[in-house]
């Protein structure tokens, strides 16, 4: 019973004990239909009936009551270290990158257009857009990716642009950059986190896949008719760059933004 020795993956650790359990199931699921039969016939006074279906229901329930104690017992999978150790997050983007799915890590979490994955090991849980799934067997989170991938992110332009608008301006007026600079957007980042605790509800990977799908959307242009631009500049090769992954699977680096135009 368990994985096979050897394997250390958790795909192939839940595919055997799956199987394993198989037998208990199949043989709990008789047991069941044989108490249904001993009921009818305890219903309707068919003594011989009764006593088949109860001693046949008692005897494979215990069968199935059996495996299922075997299958335990015989289940010693570590996840704990699996997910501590990076061994799990590896699995996945390895499972992904089988299945078509464009997935890469970076900074401790896993990056797949447009979601961003955490794993938890405290809890052996992953965190998909803040959202906490215990549904983690890898097969199951790639094609939870893939079908996200399918779908149009839900993400609304207008006012994400209007934020970064007035960090930009609050940016900009600290330290006292005429109107039009080009300023590194992780001091965006930066304003638009100010608050404590605000970092980690909204994070540089989330700022970045936010930053690439305003980008893909197209809208520039703000209430106060200034354009937005995010110039691909010598920022990107210094520090402070931020990196998120394109529909594509591809690396998108960004670094600097302004706004240009009149302000009415």
């Amino acid at each position: 019973m368990g994985p096979a020795v050897g394997d250390d993956s958790l795909e192939s650790a839940l595919a055997a004990v799956e199987g394993d359990i198989d037998a208990a199931v199949r043989a709990l699921a008789i047991a069941l239909r044989e108490a249904k039969k001993a009921k009818a016939a305890a219903a309707t006074g068919q003594l011989r009936d009764l006593r088949q279906r109860l001693a046949g229901a008692a005897r494979l329930a215990q069968e199935g009551a059996s495996g299922a104690a075997a299958v335990r017992d015989g289940w010693g999978f570590d996840e704990q270290a699996h997910f501590a150790s990076g061994a799990y997050a590896k699995e996945v983007l390895a499972l992904a990158q089988d299945e078509g799915v464009q997935a890469f890590e970076s900074d401790e979490r896993i990056l797949s257009y447009p979601a961003i994955v955490q794993v938890s090991a405290a809890d052996t849980t992953v965190i998909i857009d803040k959202k906490r799934d215990r549904r983690v067997r890898p097969s199951v989170l790639v094609k939870t990716l893939g079908d996200l991938q399918a779908k149009p992110p839900k993400f609304k332009p207008e006012p994400f642009l209007e934020a970064l608008a007035v960090a930009y301006d609050l940016v900009t007026g600290r330290k006292g950059l005429r109107a039009g600079s080009t300023v590194k957007l992780i001091d965006i980042y930066g304003a638009l986190t100010v608050l404590p605790g605000s970092g980690r509800d909204y994070t540089k990977q989330e700022f970045a896949r936010d930053l690439y799908l305003l980008d893909q959307s197209r809208v520039t242009t703000g209430r106060d008719s200034r354009v937005l631009h995010l110039p691909a500049s010598a920022l990107t090769r210094g520090s402070g760059v931020l990196t998120t992954v394109t529909r594509s699977g591809q690396e998108k680096v960004y670094a600097g933004i302004a706004f240009e135009g009149d302000v009415r």
